[in-house]
């Protein structure tokens, strides 16, 4: 029999696995010791806190970056026709979501591996949940463009769908830049369009908030540097 992919959750900061995710994913990360991730050390890292017994020196460790040879790539689950299964992580939240890992699972459907996902926290998802939109007609968009212009043309286009289409739209800033982009988006925004800023998911220091683009503006809110996501949702 062939091995499987495992679709491993990490947190998305410093809490403990336990307290975000179910039992299951430790009982993986026990039985598998070829993984795909990455950034390495912060593999480890997480391996050792959600199974602190596990020998670190019988890890197969396999990188996936964007220094990643697309060659090499293509072998990284050659171990599953031996009967090994591989698990592949994400540096936070859920592995091929808004993430390299989307190719390794491209891949395993195409050798025909069985591809499992373990249930942990999806910031994207968990955001959409507390944000009070729309859930049943959203889109994430992954990063708006760096240029400012060319930025709030882009929210302008958001916001234009999502009043046609009554669809709330999910976005993300480099955390040094979240900032900027808030300030943009109650800058090109209509007043009564509501913006959801969610950070610091599952953290101690977690921040949701949903208001219009209006209200906003007389909040005081720092994000600089505090994974976030965005959503906005325009009055139909």
């Amino acid at each position: 029999m062939k091995g499987k992919l495992y679709l491993i959750p990490t947190t998305l900061g410093d809490t403990e696995p336990l307290e975000v995710m179910p039992i299951s994913v430790k009982k993986v990360v026990e039985n598998i010791d070829f993984f795909i991730v990455e950034n390495e050390k912060q593999a480890r890292r997480f391996i050792k806190k959600i199974t602190p017994t596990k020998a670190q020196g019988s890890l197969v460790i396999k990188t996936l970056d964007k220094y990643s040879d697309n060659l090499e790539i293509q072998n990284y689950l050659n171990s599953c026709s031996e009967g090994i299964s591989v698990g592949l992580l994400s540096d936070a939240g859920v592995p091929a979501i808004a993430d390299p890992g989307a190719a390794i699972v491209e891949l395993a459907h195409r050798k025909a591996i069985q591809v499992v996902p373990l249930v942990g926290p999806s910031s994207i998802l968990l955001a959409m949940m507390a944000s009070g939109m729309n859930g049943q007609n959203f889109v994430f968009n992954g990063y708006l463009p760096i240029d400012k212009m060319e930025r709030k043309k882009a929210v302008k286009e958001l916001e234009k769908i999502s009043r046609i289409k009554n669809q709330s739209q999910i976005f993300i800033e480099t955390p040094y830049r979240n900032d900027k982009m808030l300030a943009d988006l109650i800058t090109v925004l209509a007043p009564q369009t509501r913006i959801c800023i969610a950070c610091d998911i599952t953290l101690p220091t977690e921040y949701i908030r949903t208001l219009t683009a209006r209200e906003w503006k007389n909040e005081k809110v720092d994000l600089h540097k505090r994974p976030t996501i965005f959503i906005l949702h325009a009055c139909v």
